[in-house]
């Protein structure tokens, strides 16, 4: 087996690490249980190392000892005050610190050594960007497959399928310290990026900068003048009531004793910060205008816009992009994990780890209709590739029928009742002699596991739509294993009792239709003819007493047998009336 290759989001606020594991892409947990990890590093003055939380819980006593936001200066010359605030580590190091302790969770959590990885980057990000995101992965010990685009990443996590054979998304990735928006078109699952556009320095951090510096300012207070603690205090404030606000219309920031002696304390509503905000939206929704003109496309032309990066969370983000797009926001991904995971996807691609994942777009068990007698019709069977359709004609059993009840069943056993009901629809027709009535069902299974059924009155041509939400995915790996392992277990019992009911139901059908058809042609069948027909339809009758399938189905193919001279003749006298020529 290739060894295993993890697929790592190195963020500017986060960062998270997933693998393939079972044929499902993971993302890995740490002793906590938190999938995200901050991209914080806090380095002591003798040169002890804390990363993720425990760095961040750092900044209330020792800020101006902790690293945040570092991506920003990833393959970049710094400056004198950003060797200063790198503590006199290169920005690939303080990286490498953050991927060695996801590679020590992913390993700890894995039980296993790790050597490979994937890595996200901006799409934007120039080579020399990429080549230090690279040698960062190097000194923290990977391997480094591949380096792939942040939207890439996020549009695989969304799903190559999800919008047919040919389409344009959007990606709109907002985190802490970078923004992008990249349209792509997926076509036969195949991304070409048609534009993208962006800014490596905006991002939610800017947002917190901008609050502290105002309250500091209210406060009669020069924020760049204050020590580092002082500005890291005053920074986690902002970014606490950053947060509250996307949340509720107001929230009180609070400074206590933020001079050793003096407290502060105002109240911040949603609309004033909004206000705040503007321009800084406005920055990305140029880059939003600028991929669109690129591209040469109309807003109306792009099928979906994806929304990841936590800073999507903030409403007046939102609400900008749909009116700039002009349709509602894609947030079905994770914020904070959708490039984790679309990364940890492409990574199981390259290692072969995920050539099962076809099970991902299959239906896990059969889906099909309760038919007379109780028997489960499948139209749907199990492990059928996703999407797909299919249908059969059905018709009333008795005289006088008004409607028909579609019930719609899932799962492996020959009889209705041992399988799972996802809903049912009745289908009103005109009252029609027995077999008359004819009703269309025709079954839909999407990509996403929608399942659709569309019932049609032939004669009439109405039609009626059942929608069931998730039939082909809301079923867990043991439910579905215990269906499949009980329908096993019970394959020669059901099968009898299948082939029992079906012979019965026949049986039921046949002995009134032979009395009828007696009763028109008697006179006309041999002494032995009439005799073979009456000693059949005995053995018929006596076999419905018991419960042996195999006798009462070979009575019912003799009787079968017996009748075919008389039904050979009704025919034949039906025919002579419709042509006129009986009695010449």
């Amino acid at each position: 087996m290739n060894d295993p290759i993890v697929g790592i989001d190195l963020g500017t606020t986060n960062s998270a690490i997933g693998v393939v594991d079972s044929g499902f892409p993971l993302l890995l947990a740490d002793e906590d249980g938190k999938r995200i990890m901050p991209s914080a590093v806090w380095i002591g003055e003798d040169g002890a190392v804390e990363t993720g939380r425990k760095a961040l819980r750092r900044r209330a006593s020792d800020g101006g000892r902790v690293i945040t936001s570092v991506k920003r200066l990833m393959g970049r010359e710094p400056n004198a005050s950003d060797r200063d605030y790198l503590l006199g580590k290169s920005a690939e190091e303080v990286s490498a610190l953050i991927l060695t302790e996801l590679k020590r969770v992913a390993e700890w959590r894995m039980g296993k050594t790790l050597r490979k990885a994937v890595i996200t980057v901006p799409a934007y990000f120039h080579d020399g960007q990429r080549q230090a995101t690279k040698r960062a992965g190097e000194l923290a010990g990977w391997e480094v497959v591949r380096i792939i685009n942040e939207p890439t990443a996020a549009a695989l996590s969304y799903g190559l399928d999800q919008l047919g054979e040919r389409a344009r998304v959007a990606v709109y990735d907002l985190g802490g310290g970078t923004f992008d928006l990249t349209i792509l078109e997926m076509q036969e699952g195949v991304f070409q990026v048609l534009s993208t556009h962006g800014d490596t320095q905006l991002g939610g951090d800017d947002l917190d900068q901008t609050m502290a510096e105002t309250m500091a300012r209210v406060a009669g207070l020069e924020f760049q003048a204050l020590a580092p603690l002082e500005r890291a205090r005053w920074l986690m404030e902002a970014e606490r009531v950053k947060c509250a606000l996307s949340l509720r219309d107001e929230e009180t920031f609070s400074m206590p004793f933020f001079d050793g002696v003096n407290s502060f304390s105002t109240l911040l509503t949603r609309k004033q910060w909004q206000e705040w905000m503007q321009p800084w939206i406005a920055r990305t929704i140029a880059c939003c205008q600028k991929a669109l003109n690129d591209a040469r496309l109309l807003p109306q032309e792009v099928n979906a816009v994806v929304l990841v990066g936590g800073s999507t969370r903030i409403p007046a983000v939102r609400a900008a992009v749909e009116q700039c797009f002009g349709r509602v926001a894609d947030v079905s991904q994770h914020p904070d994990e959708a490039i984790a995971l679309g990364a940890t996807i492409h990574a199981g691609m390259l290692s072969g780890a995920m050539k099962q994942m076809v099970l991902l777009d299959v239906t896990p068990l059969s889906l099909g209709i309760e038919t007379l007698g109780g028997l489960m019709n499948v139209l749907i069977p199990r492990n059928t590739t996703i999407p797909c359709k299919a249908g059969e004609m059905f018709t009333n059993a008795a005289d006088g029928q008004r409607a028909m009840r579609i019930r719609v069943l899932q799962g492996e056993r020959e009889m209705a009742r041992d399988n799972w009901e996802l809903g049912q629809v009745d289908v009103p027709f005109e009252p029609a002699a027995k077999g008359q009535a004819r009703i269309g069902v025709q079954f839909r299974l999407d990509e996403n596991g929608i399942l659709e059924v569309l019932t049609r009155d032939v004669a009439t041509g109405v039609d009626r739509v059942l929608v069931i939400e998730n039939s082909a995915v809301d079923v867990s790996d043991d439910k579905v294993g215990q269906m499949v392992n009980e329908s096993v277990e019970h394959a020669f019992e059901d099968m009898a009792e299948r082939v029992w009911t079906e012979a019965k139901l026949k049986a039921e059908e046949l002995l009134p239709a032979i009395d009828g058809a007696l009763a028109i042609g008697r006179d006309w069948l041999h002494e032995d003819e009439r005799l073979a027909i009456d000693t059949a339809r005995d053995l018929v009758r006596r076999a419905l007493e018991g419960k042996d399938a195999q006798r009462l189905k070979s009575a019912v193919q003799e009787l079968d047998r017996a009748t075919e001279s008389l039904a050979a003749q009704i025919v034949e006298h039906v025919m002579d009336h419709a042509t006129g020529t009986s009695g010449s």
